[in-house]
């Protein structure tokens, strides 16, 4: 039970399944998926009926904010990767951000989905989808979001062609803190030189 921080009383909404869906919201930063909530055994059409009853938000298709939870700084990155259908992870420009790898200002928030996903809905103007099947080990976490590696977000960074000075800081950064092994600061370089040339002969 970890409800001291909460905006409103659990006993607005008493009950050993509330409790148990409230405590998995937590852990998403607010958010449930029907998928979340039948994955825990419960019927999701209870999400409905949260809502109906105003304990809980619909803020996506098949994607709910429970009212109990406090808002937070990670929330809108949480919602950004549960929009398609829970299949995003943070990467690019926003991964480089949260990591505070280099002085990037994202113009929005940077999700990967499988090359496999597809929609039929309109993307969030603020979402900026990239394709790409990711390998388990270039996906991560980091203050509960799923987000891909260090490395990954670096690489992702030259080939949507970033600000070399960018890169260079990213790399210099990740290595400093020892969030890439020499041999991913090797493969950070190799890459950039490859698709930008120009960076090496300027060294």
């Amino acid at each position: 039970m970890r409800y001291r921080f909460l905006q409103y009383p659990v006993q607005a909404m008493p009950g050993r399944v509330y409790t148990e869906l409230l405590d998995l919201a937590q852990d998403q930063h607010g958010y449930l998926r029907t998928e979340d909530v039948r994955d825990a055994g419960f019927d999701p059409k209870r999400l409905v009926d949260y809502e109906r009853r105003g304990v809980a938000e619909r803020v996506a298709y098949g994607v709910y904010r429970m009212k109990a939870i406090p808002p937070d700084d990670l929330e809108e990155y949480m919602r950004a990767v549960l929009w398609p259908m829970g299949a995003g992870v943070l990467s690019h420009e926003t991964a480089l951000d949260l990591y505070e790898l280099c002085d990037v200002n994202p113009a929005g928030i940077d999700v990967t989905v499988p090359h496999s996903y597809r929609t039929h809905r309109p993307v969030p103007a603020l979402y900026r989808l990239h394709p790409r099947s990711l390998a388990s080990e270039e996906a991560g976490g980091l203050r509960g979001l799923p987000i891909v590696t260090p490395l990954r977000a670096i690489l992702d960074g030259i080939e949507t062609h970033m600000r070399r000075e960018l890169i260079e800081q990213a790399i210099h950064t990740a290595e400093q803190q020892s969030l890439i092994t020499a041999d991913g600061v090797a493969r950070a370089r190799n890459t950039l030189a490859e698709r930008h040339p120009e960076a090496t002969r300027e060294r």
